[in-house]
C-alpha cells in the first residue's frame, strides 16, 4: 500500500508518495509569506486550499498521510530512571518530564520511547512539542479533507534516514535548520533554529550555521569527555546546503570533519532530488522493519499525534455481539441440564459431609497451636522493622540529594549564554565549581547575573578570571578569558 507523507514547511509543502523503500511521487508546491510562520501555520485556511490543490494536481487519491511536525521550539531530553515495571512507567515518565522540561506540561504534547539501557536502568528519550503547532497542522489537514494516521517531529524523521550509528545531520531549509548528534543510534543534540531574516542567499547564511555547527559539537563533546565527537564522525547536509557541495568545506573549517550530502536509503526515479524531501523519506520509513534488513537507523521511532487524536481500533464487542447471542442460546439449555445433575450430585455430597466437619475441628486445633507460636515470633519483627525503617530514611536521602545535583545541573548548562563555553562542573551537593572559557568579560558576569538571577542559588562568586594571551612579536594580544565560579546551593529546592 502506498505511504503518504506530507511536510509543510515556511515556504513550501512537499509531498512523497512511497511504496516500501521505493519513492512513487513527489511534488512542491511553494506558500506565499505569512502563511506559516516558524513551523506554526497561520492561515489554516488558505494552507487547507493549497493542500486540496497538490493533490488534485498530482491525482493522490489517498487522504489518510503521515505527517511532518515542524521540531521548532521543541525540547528533547535523554533521561535514565530505575529500571520500571511497564504499568508504572507512563506515570513515572510524566512525572520526570515536568521536572526536567523547562515549560509547563500543560502548553506541550508528551511522546516518549524507551531505549536500550544497561540491566537495573530504564532509559528514555522523550519529546514535548507546542500544543498550538500541532492542533494547528491537524485543524488544517482536516480543512482539507486529509486525515493524520501517524505524525512525527521533523528532525527525528531525519534521524531515520542516517544509517550509521553515529554522525551529525544539519538540515538547512530557506527559513531555519536543524542540527543533530546522533550517538549509538539515538539522537543526543537536537537544535532547531531560525535564519537571519536579513540574508538573502545561503552563502551569507553560511556563517550563522557554521557558528552553531561548532558550538553543538563543543556542547556535546564538554558533557562526554570520555568519548568526545572527533573528526573521524561524518557531517551529512541536506535541504538547501546539500546542493552547493563548493561551500562545504567553510562549514566545518580546519577542524577536519568530512561533510557530505545525507545519502537517501530508498530508489527514486530518474529526476528525483532527495535531498529535498529528506524529512519525508524518513516519514515513510517509520512503518518499514528496517532492523530486520541489518540497518542501523535511529531507534526513536515514536508517533508524536497527541493520543486523543489516533486512529481507534474496531470494538471487539461489535464483533462478539452476534457471536455470543449464538452461543448464549446454547448455555441455556446447557445451564438446565446442569442444574438437573447438580441436584442429584448434591445429595451424594450431603452423604460425605459428616466426615468431613470432623476434620475441620482437627484442623481449628492445629490453627490454635499456629497462632501461639506466632506471639512467640511478633516480639522479634519489631527490631527488623526499625532496621528497615533507616534503610527507607538513607534511601530516601539520596534520592533529594540526586534532585538537587539533577535540578542544580540544569540551572547551570540552561542559563549559559552563547558565547561561553563550559570546561567542567564539580557539584559536591553544598556546593558547584563551574569553569569555563568566554571571548570576553561581559559573558561571564551574564552568565553571573543568570545564575544569580535564577533564584537557583543562595551564592555566587566570581572565584576567578584569566586571560588567555598569545604573543605576536613583540606585543602580546588577549584571545579568550577563563573564568571560576563558586555556587552555593539553596539545599532542599
Amino acid at each position: 500500500m502506498a505511504e503518504v507523507t506530507l511536510f509543510i514547511e515556511d515556504t513550501a509543502i512537499r509531498l512523497l508518495v512511497a511504496k516500501g523503500r521505493r519513492v512513487e511521487k513527489w511534488a512542491t508546491l511553494p506558500l506565499e509569506p505569512g502563511l506559516v510562520s516558524d513551523g506554526v501555520i497561520l492561515d489554516e485556511a488558505q494552507v487547507a486550499s493549497r493542500l486540496k490543490e497538490l493533490f488534485r494536481l498530482q491525482r493522490v487519491g489517498v487522504r489518510t498521510v503521515t505527517a511532518g511536525l515542524s521540531g521548532f521550539n521543541s525540547i528533547y531530553r535523554l533521561v535514565s530512571l530505575p529500571e520500571l515495571p511497564p504499568a508504572i512507567l507512563p506515570e513515572a515518565v510524566k512525572q520526570e518530564a515536568s521536572r526536567v522540561i523547562p515549560t509547563p506540561i500543560d502548553q506541550v504534547y508528551l511522546s516518549y520511547q524507551s531505549i536500550p539501557a544497561p540491566a537495573g536502568e530504564t532509559r528514555v528519550f522523550m519529546a514535548a512539542f507546542p500544543r498550538n503547532t500541532t492542533d494547528a497542522l491537524l485543524r488544517t489537514l482536516n480543512k482539507a479533507g486529509l486525515k493524520a494516521s501517524t505524525m512525527d517531529l521533523a528532525p527525528l524523521a531525519l534521524c531515520r534516514t542516517v544509517d550509521v550509528p553515529q554522525a551529525v545531520v544539519v538540515d538547512v531549509r530557506s527559513a531555519s535548520f536543524d542540527i543533530v548528534v546522533m550517538v549509538d543510534r539515538v539522537p543526543q543534540v537536537i537544535r532547531g533554529l531560525s535564519l537571519p531574516s536579513e540574508a538573502k542567499s545561503l552563502s551569507e547564511r553560511l556563517p550563522s550555521i557554521a557558528e552553531e555547527l561548532n558550538r553543538t559539537i563543543a556542547f556535546y563533546n564538554s558533557s562526554h569527555q570520555e568519548k568526545p565527537l572527533d573528526s573521524t564522525v561524518p557531517i551529512f547536509v541536506s535541504g538547501d546546503l546539500a546542493v552547493e557541495p563548493d561551500i562545504w568545506q567553510s562549514l566545518v573549517g580546519t577542524s577536519g570533519y568530512s561533510v557530505s550530502a545525507l545519502p537517501s536509503p530508498m530508489q527514486s526515479l530518474e529526476g528525483f532530488d532527495p535531498s529535498q524531501f529528506m524529512v519525508n523519506i524518513g516519514l515513510a520509513l517509520k512503518k518499514l522493519s528496517l532492523e530486520k534488513e541489518g540497518a542501523l537507523f535511529s531507534l526513536v521511532n515514536f508517533n508524536t499525534m497527541p493520543e486523543a487524536e489516533k486512529p481507534k481500533g474496531i470494538s471487539l464487542s461489535k464483533i462478539l455481539m452476534p457471536v455470543g447471542i449464538v452461543i448464549g442460546t446454547g448455555l441455556v439449555f446447557w445451564m438446565v441440564t446442569l442444574v438437573q445433575n447438580s441436584m442429584a450430585h448434591t445429595e451424594t455430597l450431603r452423604s460425605q459431609l459428616l466426615p468431613i466437619e470432623s476434620r475441620i475441628t482437627e484442623q481449628r486445633q492445629e490453627i490454635v497451636a499456629v497462632m501461639e507460636g506466632i506471639k512467640l515470633i511478633e516480639p522479634q519483627v519489631e527490631p527488623l522493622e526499625a532496621t528497615a525503617s533507616i534503610f527507607e530514611t538513607t534511601f530516601t536521602s539520596l534520592g533529594e540529594e540526586r534532585d538537587q545535583v539533577d535540578g542544580d545541573l540544569s540551572r547551570i548548562v540552561g542559563l549559559l549564554p552563547e558565547s561561553v563555553n563550559l570546561t567542567d562542573i564539580n557539584h559536591s551537593v553544598a556546593q558547584v565549581i563551574v569553569s569555563g572559557i568566554a571571548p570576553d568579560e561581559d559573558g561571564i558576569f551574564e552568565y553571573a547575573r543568570n545564575l544569580r538571577s535564577s533564584g537557583r542559588f543562595s551564592m555566587v562568586v566570581i572565584s576567578s578570571i584569566d586571560t588567555s594571551i598569545e604573543a605576536e612579536g613583540e606585543e602580546e594580544e588577549i584571545t579568550g578569558f577563563s573564568f571560576e565560579f563558586l555556587l552555593i546551593t539553596n539545599i532542599g529546592e
